[in-house]
């Protein structure tokens, strides 16, 4: 390639504009291979994040189109989507939910959604939209979201579509609307729980969930819900519905845990196992055993979800499903980035799979059930 350069254009424009010029002249064809950003940095004697940069931009204004893992190629028809300006910020936007970004869930999301940026010299930032729904004053900025079940105000939603902002959801979804979304897969996460249960020989195995009832359990416990039951489906057992436990509260807690722990071995025939849907849950169902002088897993094995931190430095370690959620935000991002198009009529959508760890709070179902509290 020619890299000499005698006017004060950026450098990462000048590549761009040199490609372009190579598609316009035909020296590039629809669907032809570009230089890795390593290699296109030595041909035009400049740093990665420049040619990071001017990639990225090819991509966001239509000329380029990336394909994980095999890299870039020249698009079909590259200028439909020129003219459309590059996302330079991305912001996480949320409605007064600070308080509740300590959990793992959500400090691996940002460091996902924070290494794309980087990786393509975009901002980061968390944006808090409060009571009044409002958005950054950049309407070429990226806007990853964040819904509350119960308070948001949907028709917010349509007004930014109407507005052309650049908008894609997290955890909450609404396909009716044709708004991107990425998701993690909760019902695949709670078939793993207990398929992994079932596979150790387990046949009473109780749920604790989150929830006053089965009508009032959100979107992700409900679904976790729905994998148990499909996991005891395909081993022809029963679902019983005395083996939930639901527990109110909007917040996990180790008490919930422990309380629903309590409830459910008082059964006339208690659970040989348990799927707290969270680690929080788990650890205080543990902490129940103990008191009630049961031994994990020899007596009762206990399934967390969620794979938190300290889950691997409990005694015993807490065997649990992590959801990959680092892997949630970066697809998020990617969306913004390089798949979102002006005329796009099909539905951006992607299901991050969770992945079981299993560590030494599960173990082969015991010969006799264990003793209850009655």
């Amino acid at each position: 390639m020619d890299t000499e350069k005698m006017d004060k254009t950026p450098m990462y424009q000048y590549i761009m504009n040199d490609i372009k010029q190579k598609i316009e002249s035909g020296e590039l064809k629809p669907h032809d291979p570009l230089p890795t950003q390593i290699d296109l940095a030595k041909e035009y004697n400049t740093s990665e994040i420049t040619s990071r940069r001017a990639l990225s931009d090819l991509v966001q204004e239509g000329y380029v189109y990336r394909i994980r893992g095999k890299g870039s190629f020249i698009q079909e028809n590259p200028t439909a989507g020129a003219g459309s300006k590059p996302i330079r910020t991305i912001y996480f936007a949320h409605r007064n939910q600070l308080d509740s970004f300590d959990h793992p869930f959500f400090n691996d999301m940002f460091e996902g959604i924070k290494e794309t940026c980087e990786e393509n010299g975009v901002e980061f930032h968390l944006w808090n939209i409060g009571s009044d729904y409002v958005l950054p004053d950049d309407p070429n900025a990226g806007i990853i979201l964040l819904t509350t079940k119960d308070d948001f105000d949907l028709s917010r939603l349509t007004a930014w579509q109407q507005e052309n902002r650049r908008i894609a959801t997290v955890h909450f979804y609404y396909p009716h609307l044709g708004i991107p979304y990425v998701i993690v897969d909760n019902l695949t996460g709670g078939y793993l729980a207990t398929q992994h249960l079932l596979s150790l020989g387990h046949k009473r195995i109780g749920v604790i969930l989150t929830g006053d009832s089965i009508l009032d359990v959100n979107q992700e416990f409900s679904l976790r819900l729905q994998g148990y039951r499909l996991a005891l489906s395909q081993h022809q057992i029963a679902f019983d519905p005395e083996l939930v436990a639901f527990m109110s509260g909007g917040k996990e807690r180790l008490e919930m845990g422990a309380e629903g722990f309590g409830r459910l071995m008082k059964l006339e025939q208690p659970p040989t196992a348990i799927f707290a849907t969270s680690d929080y849950k788990a650890f205080g169902a543990m902490e129940a055993a103990r008191e009630m002088g049961l031994k994990v897993p020899e007596e009762i094995s206990i399934m967390g979800y969620d794979d938190i931190k300290v889950s691997k430095y409990t005694y015993p370690a807490l065997s649990t499903v992590n959801q990959n959620t680092k892997k949630l935000g970066q697809r998020a991002a990617e969306i913004l980035l390089f798949e979102m198009k002006g005329d796009q009529v099909q539905l951006i959508k992607d299901e991050i799979v969770p992945t079981l760890v299993q560590r030494d709070s599960t173990g082969p179902a015991p010969k006799k059930a264990p003793r209850g509290s009655k």
